[in-house]
């Protein structure tokens, strides 16, 4: 398949009173069109500023990022889901779904038959008209994850979107989230801190040392889909996990040793 997403090289370096500080070291990725590529690693490590690389939203101090657009015009090339429940809480649940496709000038009744069905798709259809102080937290990161992908974009960028949830919320939308990447096949770049999810999750793990972020290693996820959460009780899973944390342990030793 076509590579979406290259990366190359890439450092990052913030300015602080104590001195330079570097996030990101010669940080190398690639991405196939309709992969689900997780990232893993220990606290600081930069993977939520290699994430805001790739959105845009910061620029790299050397290095190329590139996301390949497609040849379906006036497609986002890529919408973002953090951890944190980035909805408007003046708006209703719906309204929330819609915003995106409302600033790029879509009419209204479009807009909202794209956000109902994209509400029902992940379980909110009868909590249209909700306000956000109304829901769950759960609910709220459904809200993001459906406005995201009513927007259709190219590439979807999430950055722990299920870390603040509570276990049995957060498995629930595990399965919803495979769920609906079986259905759309869209390019995800996925962080999270959890080796069970990254595996549960991914096509492909990569892992990155502790601070500053390099490449260490890149797992290939050869379990069958489509996946649930009874994968995790399969022999393979257990063993990748395994293999995954042999190789990360030390990273979140050195991580630790770094901040006393």
């Amino acid at each position: 398949m076509a590579a979406k997403i290259i990366a190359k090289e890439v450092r990052k370096i913030y300015d602080t009173p104590q001195g330079e500080v570097i996030a990101l070291q010669h940080f190398d990725l690639e991405v196939e069109e309709g992969e689900f590529v997780c990232i893993v690693g220990p606290s600081g490590c930069g993977k939520s500023t290699f994430l805001r690389i790739l959105a845009g939203l910061e620029d790299q101090t050397a290095g190329q990022v590139t996301i390949i657009p497609g040849k379906e015009p006036g497609k986002p090339l890529n919408n973002v889901v953090f951890q944190e429940y980035a909805i408007f809480p003046w708006k209703t649940v719906i309204d929330n779904v819609a915003f995106g496709l409302e600033m790029h000038g879509m009419p209204k009744q479009k807009r909202l038959q794209i956000a109902r069905r994209w509400l029902e798709r992940v379980g909110l259809g009868r909590f249209a008209q909700y306000y956000p102080h109304q829901i769950s937290g759960g609910m709220k990161q459904r809200v993001s994850i459906a406005r995201a992908l009513a927007n259709d974009p190219e590439v979807l960028l999430m950055d722990e979107p299920l870390g603040a949830l509570d276990a049995q919320t957060r498995a629930v939308l595990q399965e919803e989230l495979l769920r609906i990447w079986e259905e759309t096949r869209k390019t995800v770049v996925y962080i999270t801190h959890s080796i069970e999810e990254a595996v549960l999750l991914g096509d492909r793990v990569f892992l990155m040392t502790a601070h500053p972020g390099v490449n260490k290693a890149t797992f290939d996820v050869d379990i069958p889909r489509p996946r649930t959460l009874a994968t995790q009780s399969s022999r393979e899973f257990r063993q990748l996990t395994l293999a995954i944390w042999e190789l990360l342990k030390d990273e979140v030793m050195r991580a630790m040793e770094a901040q006393r």
